[in-house]
């Protein structure tokens, strides 16, 4: 089995790495997100959830030859709670690294339905925006989280000090939803493909 490494850049961006593969997820653009700014990253693929700065800037994701080891695929999903009609749209993905699903959320705006439920249901791994204002928040990331039963949860998507939009919710209130959730210095976490860690995760974002 081979190790599967998950790195946080901060806001929604993660770099997922497996074997000779890696994907960047919603890279952000610069100045963009108050208080972060992408690092010089490389990647094999690029995915962007929607067409927002803060999501968008593939451009700045040094795209590197690379073996297909990582598939993906998606279903879209509201950037708000009517349907799209305020921010529109976006993809949720399931990506496959060998044994281990990841999913990763986008800008998801509202509880799930039951056939977003079915897609995801099961992905040993979630990142999932807790926030608010923008995205669901903390106590509805917690509903998603009880509908899709992963083992790792890595929150994503919030203020932490001058990190983040000022709108949304900081670090002390989704640590009062999510006490259990373990703090850790380090940007990137790292398991086995078929050992995934159990538990929520707050990263802290390469910089």
């Amino acid at each position: 089995m081979s190790e599967i490494s998950i790195q946080y850049l901060g806001h929604s961006c993660f770099k997922v790495s497996y074997q000779q593969d890696s994907i960047v997820l919603d890279p952000y653009a610069d100045e963009s997100v108050p208080g972060l700014k992408l690092p010089a990253v490389t990647a094999g693929q690029v995915h962007c959830s929607h067409q927002h700065s803060d999501h968008n800037a593939s451009d700045l994701v040094q795209i590197v030859q690379c073996t297909r080891k990582i598939t993906y695929e998606g279903i879209m999903v509201p950037h708000d709670d009517a349907d799209g009609a305020k921010r529109g749209m976006c993809e949720a993905i399931r990506m496959h690294a060998g044994e281990c699903t990841i999913a990763h959320v986008g800008d998801l705006g509202r509880l799930l339905t039951e056939k977003e439920k079915a897609f995801l249901q099961g992905s040993d791994v979630l990142m999932i925006p807790c926030g608010g204002y923008f995205t669901i928040d903390a106590a509805q990331a917690r509903q998603v989280m009880n509908q899709i039963h992963p083992k790792l949860t890595i929150l994503m998507h919030f203020r932490r000090g001058s990190m983040g939009y000022p709108v949304t919710a900081d670090f002390d209130a989704v640590k009062a939803i999510f006490p259990e959730a373990e703090d850790r210095e380090e940007s990137t976490v790292t398991f086995d493909e078929d050992h995934v860690p159990e538990g929520v995760l707050i990263l802290k974002p390469k910089q």
